[in-house]
């Protein structure tokens, strides 16, 4: 492959069926992908530590670890849990089906398959797990620790650098758990209710330092968006100072910045008007060469975060 050849869409074929293997190797490689071929569960999950596909499509039913056992180990890995998963069954029944769902799975296709409703399905489905994957990795870069849960209080998705927090405070805390780990569980139940708004802030003390989760917005009627704030003022304070050249004041106008809270609340915080905050962030804005209040959040997230 030359250094401007397009990459090849990788798709994991796990199926113990040696015509159903050659026929879809074949239909997948004309179409322009890598295929890669594993006849067991166990052997599926055994390359996965080793390459990580775009995409697995999944025998339902073979001997040893099944396909929806496979799927449900799959899932509860963090570093491959992002990768879609279609089942190919030939199971009919409706049970079937959603159990494939509640494993993990995102699509099924029914045998025999049709060559051009399987393409059709793993493309779109490579392009929306790229697409998701980019998003969350364009929410890291700019420092934000983001929690996606439903009203449930179940864990959806979060940011890599909440993970990572969220680990520092429950180690035992295992990534691909359904539920956060208790404090930040019964945190994140509190902002569930109905009638809780966006911008509503829970806390929690632990020893010096406080997990703030801040509502950030509904959608899709049961999910619901949280941002995680660790908050150790003093310690976050003297640390801006020290890498930004800032003054205490400017350190702490920056520092609420990065916790999201408006000039309003950042004046109240700091005792200080409103007119006075502002001209603490024009100072900002030119000591970190940046020009608007998200690039100077992000500089401070991840200056506090190291």
């Amino acid at each position: 492959m030359t250094a401007d050849a397009p990459l090849r869409d990788t798709v994991l074929i796990v199926d113990d069926t040696p015509d159903s293997l050659r026929f879809l190797t074949d239909t997948l490689e004309a179409a322009g992908m890598t295929v890669l071929i594993a006849t067991t569960g166990e052997a599926a999950i055994d390359l996965l530590a080793h390459i990580v596909p775009d995409l697995i499509l999944m025998d339902a039913v073979m001997p040893g670890i099944g396909g929806f056992e496979a799927t449900r180990a799959i899932k509860a890995n963090p570093a491959w849990a992002h990768v879609p998963v279609i089942f190919m069954t030939g199971l009919t029944e409706s049970e079937h089906v959603v159990h494939g769902f509640d494993t993990g799975g995102s699509d099924y296709v029914r045998k025999p398959i049709d060559v051009d409703e399987l393409l059709a399905r793993v493309r779109v489905h490579i392009a929306n797990a790229r697409a998701m994957q980019a998003s969350q990795t364009g929410l890291d870069a700019t420092g934000r620790l983001l929690i996606a849960i439903d009203t449930g209080g179940r864990l959806l998705w979060c940011t890599p650098m909440a993970r990572d927090m969220i680990l520092a405070y429950a180690p035992g805390w295992e990534t691909g758990d359904e539920t956060l780990p208790a404090p930040f569980h019964a945190l994140a139940l509190r902002l569930t209710g109905e009638e809780v708004e966006p911008g509503a802030t829970v806390k929690a003390e632990f020893g010096e330092q406080a997990i703030e989760l801040v509502l950030i917005a509904r959608y899709r009627d049961n999910e619901l968006l949280l941002r995680v704030n660790e908050i150790n003022p003093a310690a976050d304070v003297a640390r801006l100072q020290e890498r930004h050249g800032l003054t205490q004041r400017e350190a702490e106008v920056l520092l609420w910045i990065s916790y999201g809270k408006p000039n309003r609340v950042i004046s109240e915080i700091l005792a200080i008007s409103p007119r006075t905050v502002n001209k603490h962030l024009e100072q900002i804005f030119e000591k970190l060469g940046v020009e608007t209040r998200a690039a100077a959040a992000a500089v401070a997230v991840r200056t506090t975060s190291r």
